[in-house]
């Protein structure tokens, strides 16, 4: 049996410059922007240090995608970069600890943006089989939005994008008007040493920027993907870095550590505070349409990285099947079920433990293909000297160690048990591996 080929010329024009960079904003700038900056203000202004290194690793990862997708245009993005450089047992590693860290990720931002919700439905509060309901609903209704194809799932990103990003530059930019200086000092508030401090907040922020690679994973349905995945990969990442850093400063400098520490809704916080009550419900919505622009970008991922995978042979062979219109509708639907199965299991529990587990596990599976990545840069541009100066190559080198040391140390930052569940998930796909492998073997000898 022949594997299925990947999508004709017509299926690739669908997702332009536009698109791709709203994919890329849209993805990074997710639930997580709105609890951030709460998150950070019992450390004080030298969480903004913590930001400009995460943010420096986040560019330096952005670069190295940029010239991956230049030299290895293939889709599936850390997936085809790692098998490519190191062989079908890293490509499968890589594809399937991301897999399931979009699918994972997908419930926390379902039952995150049903919370923001029930600012104007209450009931959605109380009544956790109501905000189940409502969390599957519109995880369903992306699912279907994505199955009638990238185009119209770009086009709700580029949207969503737009509504999202405007009221939190507005927020950034009229913030300063309220900034108190005394808010910084000092620089550090907890009882950690500096160095400390700036790493727990570089570990903090560095969720925030996951999904700066998202632009390299659907690369068949991308317009002159050589010219606009780079482009859109490095653009995406310097918006919601600058927005991020801008945010925080204005919130943080506008609203006292101890409040802002408190603050379930900081970003609702510091609207009220400029602009009266109503303006706070305003950035409630604003939270609804980032968590949704969030869902459906995800929710576009998780079909693309198992076809890829699949269409390769190192994935199971029903990923790879897609409709005319090249859509891996089967794929769509196989990980909404399991995202559904979780938040069925896990609806009786708060939605800030889901959220918690989600995001540590979906940081430790997206580190992963960012360490291979680094790495497979550094292999390509080994190859490279062959027939390029090797004057040309050391700006690439010295961004691609940058960004595998700091890949390295994120991995050392996260929390040992995380570690732990996230090997395990890895390990579980061993086998999966092994069968698919021996099916393989046993086909080539049938045939």
């Amino acid at each position: 049996m022949s594997r299925p080929s990947r999508p004709d010329e017509r299926s690739g024009t669908q997702l332009g410059l536009c698109m791709c960079t709203a994919l890329v904003v849209g993805n990074m700038m997710g639930s997580g922007i709105f609890l951030l900056p709460a998150s950070l203000a019992k450390y004080g202004g030298i969480s903004i240090v913590g930001w400009l290194f995460t943010s420096t690793g986040a560019v330096c990862l952005a670069l190295v995608f940029a010239r991956l997708a230049r030299n290895i245009p293939r889709p599936g993005g850390p997936y085809a970069y790692s098998r490519e450089a190191f062989g079908d047992f890293s490509g499968f590693l890589v594809a399937w600890g991301y897999w399931i860290a979009i699918w994972i990720g997908n419930a926390a931002i379902a039952v995150t943006l049903v919370g923001y919700l029930a600012v104007f439905i209450p009931p959605l509060v109380e009544n956790r089989l109501l905000s189940c309901a409502v969390a599957l609903g519109f995880i369903w209704l992306l699912t279907a939005v994505n199955s009638v194809g990238v185009r119209a799932a770009g086009i709700v990103q580029i949207v969503t994008t737009i509504l999202k990003i405007i009221p939190l530059i507005a927020i950034g930019a009229f913030g300063l008007a309220h900034f108190h200086v005394e808010h910084f000092i000092p620089l550090n508030l907890s009882d950690e040493s500096t160095f400390s401090a700036i790493n727990s907040t570089a570990a903090l922020t560095l969720w925030a920027m996951l999904g700066l690679e998202s632009a390299t994973i659907p690369a068949d349905n991308v317009r002159e993907p050589a010219y606009t995945i780079p482009r859109a990969t490095v653009i995406g990442t310097l918006i919601a870095a600058v927005v991020y850093i801008l945010t925080t400063v204005a919130i943080m400098g506008a609203i006292s550590p101890d409040k802002l520490a408190g603050s379930s809704a900081p970003f609702a916080d510091a609207a009220a505070l400029l602009w009266g009550p109503f303006a706070g419900y305003c950035m409630a919505a604003v939270a609804v349409v980032a968590c949704l622009g969030a869902l459906n970008g995800w929710i576009l991922l998780q079909g693309q990285i198992p076809c890829a995978a699949a269409v390769d042979g190192v994935f199971p062979y029903f990923f790879a099947r897609r409709t005319s219109s090249g859509t891996p509708v089967l794929g769509l639907v196989v990980s909404s079920g399991l995202c559904t199965l979780l938040v069925l299991i896990k609806h009786s529990e708060s939605q800030v433990e889901l959220f918690t587990l989600a995001i540590q596990l979906s940081t430790l599976t997206t580190l992963l293909p960012y360490v291979l990545s680094s790495g497979a840069a550094l292999v390509t541009y080994s190859s490279d000297c062959a027939h390029t100066t090797a004057r040309h190559l050391v700006g690439p080198f010295i961004v691609g160690g940058l960004a595998l040391t700091y890949s390295i140390w994120a991995v050392f930052g996260l929390d040992r048990q995380v570690v732990g569940l996230g090997a395990l998930l890895l390990l579980a796909g061993v086998p999966v591996y092994a069968m698919i492998k021996r099916g393989s073997g046993e086909s080539l000898r049938n045939g």
